[in-house]
């Protein structure tokens, strides 16, 4: 396996973003993870100097690239802008730190996709990721040409969830190849790292990760590209809602009332930027014993339906709390492909289709 030290007497070769400082002396580059035969570093530079910072970007590609025991490398650009004088934030004195969406940006179509929906979350621990999966393979159902990416850089779940173990092909172009199951296209950071790998990133660098995951994957073609987002309201949900045109998000919560609360900043945050609701789904809506038949409401039921109602936005459906549903995603065989017929895979697909309907 190749060693840090020996990337970081490669990249000595690569002038960091002043033209001289060689990168691993200019304090732009960030820690170097390594799993297996891959690669995974960022640089930070001033977004003035885009331009630059690309070359520079490919340069420190080219010099990892040929080292022994290096399969594949991601190097990623992140932009900070320097502070102002006497301003240690960059902000102007006086002005309070807050999330905002920034600056105007372009927002340019992904090669080869039709449509992209962000899956997102206010908190984790709701199922999201496990609904983007079994909503994805729904809307395949459907007739779609689908592929999900999983932008949750810190807790990726698709590897597992689709029991994808491979390490995507890189072309000649830079382009990656995403790796496929049950006739999805599936691109995941979980596929560059191992398991056991935290992901300890500054915001800036999920932003640069997010946008050569969007950008540098073959996609094409598809009707429908299916964002699982990490949960929050952070820097990954910004980048992907500012650089790109979402067709719609779909938001995942759970009945109770501290969920509720975190699915709202969820729904405010996409409407800051403008993208369209498609709407809430209720996940865990209830408990149906298999031995006695009895319902129970562990979490409450029907906040998520009222929170919809309350705030003028669709309701997509509910999706109950069941044993096979955790049984399938553990064992990578979502559940709507590999029990079709279950009362749980008729609700995705259900949902499905007032998605589809929706796009539409």
């Amino acid at each position: 396996m190749v060693s840090k030290e020996e990337i970081i007497a490669a990249l000595a070769s690569v002038p960091g973003p002043d033209g001289r400082t060689p990168l691993p002396d200019s304090g732009a580059l960030s820690d170097i993870m390594i799993s297996g035969g891959r690669v995974v570093f960022s640089i930070t530079g001033d977004p003035a100097q885009s331009a630059k910072l690309e070359e520079m970007r490919l340069a420190a590609e080219r010099a990892v690239k040929p080292l022994a025991g290096v399969e594949t490398a991601l190097v990623t650009l992140t932009a900070e802008r320097p502070p102002q004088p006497g301003t240690p934030s960059g902000r102007p004195s006086g002005q309070p730190a807050r999330m905002r969406a920034g600056p105007a940006q372009a927002r340019t179509p992904i090669v080869g996709v039709g449509r992209v929906i962000a899956v997102a979350s206010g908190k984790g621990g709701v199922g999201k990721s496990t609904t983007a999966a079994n909503l994805a393979l729904a809307l395949a159902g459907e007739g779609l040409r689908v592929g999900i990416l999983d932008a949750d850089i810190y807790g990726p779940s698709m590897p597992r969830l689709f029991g994808l173990k491979g390490r995507p092909e890189v072309t000649e172009a830079r382009v990656i190849r995403p790796l496929e199951a049950h006739g999805l296209k599936i691109m995941s950071m979980g596929f560059l790292v191992s398991e056991e790998t935290a992901m300890v990133w500054r915001g800036p660098m999920v932003a640069g990760a997010v946008q050569q995951l969007l950008r540098e994957v073959a996609w094409e073609p598809l009707d429908v590209l299916v964002v699982d987002m990490p949960p929050g309201t952070g820097d990954a949900q910004l980048t992907l809602a500012q650089s790109i045109a979402l067709a719609g998000a779909v938001i995942v919560s759970t009945p109770q009332d501290l969920a509720l609360i975190d699915a709202r900043r969820g729904v405010e945050m996409f409407r800051k930027v403008n993208a369209p609701i498609l709407g809430i789904i209720e996940n865990m809506s209830m408990f149906i014993c298999p031995n006695c038949g009895a319902r129970h409401d562990i979490f409450g039921h029907g906040g998520a339906r009222r929170e919809a109602a309350r705030i003028g936005v669709p309701f997509l459906g509910e999706i109950p709390l069941e044993l096979a549903l955790r049984e399938t995603s553990d064992s990578g065989n979502p559940i709507v492909a590999s029990q079709p017929s279950s009362p749980i895979a008729a609700a995705y697909r259900d949902i499905a289709r007032r998605v589809k309907e929706a796009l539409s």
